[in-house]
């Protein structure tokens, strides 16, 4: 068992069920992830405990919440990538935060490159402990607003989450992006204005489905040109 300081109160986690919870919902979602990516998924719900209370990375509190609402819907982004079948070697986090999507992804993909983009000097300590908490050798983070961060190559994949309206998401962002890269952006169902702000940008939509989560969620597909 592991102890956690979670809103002033030592409590206590049992990391089987936090393995087993993980086991079910990814098996749901028809994912099949290894023992050591459930494992290393679950520490980091821990972390994500201990650290709220200083760092206010999330307003969700409880354990199993903290579980589907954060790590299964940032799984959802795995599912899609894994479905597409798609070709990729990098993936930029913008607006980072807690982590999420990110990490999620650096764990599902440990040959693939992942950097994480805030600027709150508060949640880049955090995440950069996640990374050595983990030993995530596949991750960087960086302390940047986006638009002032540049790179020679772009990525082939900039994700998000609470980041942006996605017309901001976009414009800040674009710079980054490889030629054949795509941007995805997690959104939930309030997102028609958001899609009308877009112009002519390339679009796809895809509902996806969150064990545990009656509101809809979608990720939102732009293509480069």
């Amino acid at each position: 068992m592991v102890e956690i300081l979670w809103a002033g109160m030592s409590i206590v986690a049992h990391v089987n069920d936090l393995v087993d919870a993980l086991q079910a919902k990814s098996a749901a979602m028809g994912l099949n992830l290894t023992s050591q990516q459930i494992l290393h998924l679950a520490r980091y719900v821990e972390l994500l405990l201990k650290w709220n209370k200083v760092y206010s990375l999330t307003a969700i509190t409880d354990m199993h919440e903290v579980l589907v609402y954060h790590i299964v819907d940032g799984l959802s982004v795995v599912k899609y990538l894994n479905d597409s079948k798609l070709d990729f070697s990098n993936i930029l986090d913008v607006g980072s935060g807690m982590g999420v999507p990110g990490i999620i992804l650096a764990i599902s993909y440990p040959q693939i490159n992942v950097v994480l983009v805030d600027s709150n000097s508060k949640k880049t300590t955090f995440l950069r402990q996640v990374v050595i908490e983990l030993g995530l050798k596949n991750v960087e983070v960086l302390t940047h607003r986006v638009e002032n961060y540049h790179i020679e190559n772009g990525y082939d994949i900039i994700v998000s989450r609470a980041f942006a309206r996605l017309n901001l998401f976009v414009e800040l962002t674009r710079h980054l992006l490889s030629p054949s890269g795509f941007f995805l952006a997690m959104k939930s169902k309030k997102i028609v204005e958001e899609l009308a702000e877009l112009g002519d940008e390339k679009v796809e939509i895809i509902e996806t489905q969150i064990p545990g989560v009656l509101d809809k969620r979608f990720l939102v597909k732009i293509s480069n040109g």
